[in-house]
């Protein structure tokens, strides 16, 4: 008996390997266009989703690609619609704010270095030009009360903001299970293979998943997945530490690129950098001990609030930081989706991306986000 003839399950329309935010905001946006599986590893896999930030982020994105910043923009644009949407199909509010971002700067030197970094990124070919402004010391303090006198100033954009990483993945998943998309956990991917129909069957430890497209969204496996459908894709994963501080009253009403209020009063403090290859376990009191400094230099009262807990997770990379999306060539069908905004973009891979997935073919404004960037010809 072959592979194909006997999974337990039906041929699906598409089916999304991944279940962190990149795979269920694709499943979410692919529901309009027939039957999705969306197959995940469980509680073992390495998730960004349950570790990150929750920012929903303009302002940084897209220095060294223009259509980064573009494609980044309309995702923001798309946000009040998806978390609408998401309230009134599954009852939860996903608690999005887009009330404008800070990025605080301390001392001359970071703002002027910011400042040109800023005119550098809005320079650049596909950027779509957007409201910015870099604010003074008593303009942001007008934003943010209580303010640190270290804080020299920031760069505010309107289109910045926060939700709730974890109620959105709920959200995802609840829409799941009233939709009919079947997400099957511990279905983890070993072997990916075309029929001569150009069926794909999918390997799992629990049976064989067969389906039309395939949509590979599985993180930092993706490497390994885009492989076993003949695409090269160079990952760099990088963690990131976060600090976490008990719930006080709320304070902060415009979000900061390293400082974050969660809805229920909790607070969030980031953002550290580290090449960590895989290693996504440890949380070192040098990087903590920095956050904590500049956190409380940026809000002096946060000198008060007590730290309960830490983590450190994997930023989903591919080699230069920025988002790949493709179909394969020599397996069409099969779509590569990586990037490590997972949140901001999360309303245009579901209303935008999704679509276009569905209807067979990328567009060709997205080709600059194809892996053949990585594999330019030396002269």
């Amino acid at each position: 008996m072959s592979a194909a003839s006997s999974s337990r399950y039906p041929l699906f329309d598409a089916a999304v390997v991944g279940g962190g935010l990149v795979g269920s905001a694709l499943a979410y946006g692919l529901r309009e266009h027939g039957s999705v599986a969306v197959l995940d590893e469980g509680d073992v896999a390495l998730r960004a989703s349950r570790g990150n930030f929750g920012l929903v982020w303009l302002q940084s994105k897209g220095h060294g690609m223009g259509a980064y910043s573009r494609w980044t923009l309309g995702s923001t644009r798309l946000w009040p619609t998806l978390a609408a949407s998401l309230l009134q199909e599954t009852g939860i509010d996903v608690a999005l704010e887009q009330k404008g971002g800070l990025t605080p700067l301390m001392g001359d030197y970071e703002v002027e270095a910011r400042l040109a970094w800023v005119n550098t990124l809005m320079s650049q070919p596909d950027v779509e030009p957007y409201e910015w402004k870099l604010l003074d010391h008593h303009q942001a303090a007008s934003l943010v009360p209580g303010l640190g006198p270290d804080v020299t100033g920031a760069i505010w954009t309107p289109h910045d903001g926060i939700v709730n990483p974890l109620k959105l993945l709920r959200a995802f998943h609840t829409a799941f299970s009233t939709s009919g998309v079947q997400y099957l956990p511990h279905h983890g991917v070993t072997d990916i293979v075309q029929q001569a129909g150009g069926e794909f069957t999918m390997t799992t430890p629990n049976g064989t998943v067969r389906a039309r497209k395939v949509i590979l969204a599985g993180g930092l496996r993706n490497g390994d997945l885009a492989r076993m459908v003949g695409i090269d894709l160079p990952m760099a994963p990088q963690r990131g530490q976060i600090l976490v501080l008990e719930r006080t009253r709320r304070l902060l009403d415009t979000a900061m690129v390293t400082l974050r209020q969660n809805d229920e009063g909790s607070w969030l403090v980031g953002d550290s950098q580290e090449d960590a290859g895989y290693n996504d376990q440890v949380t070192t009191l040098p990087v903590l001990a920095t956050l904590a400094d500049r956190a409380v230099r940026t809000l002096p009262a946060l000198r008060d609030v007590r730290a309960v807990r830490a983590w450190s997770a994997l930023r989903v990379r591919a080699k230069d930081g920025f988002p790949v999306y493709e179909q394969s060539s020599t397996h069409p069908g099969a779509f590569v989706v990586t990037c490590h905004s997972g949140v901001t973009l999360a309303a245009t891979h579901a209303l935008n991306l999704a679509p276009m997935i569905a209807a067979g073919q990328l567009p060709p404004e997205l080709a600059t986000f194809s892996t053949r960037r990585f594999h330019v010809p030396k002269n």
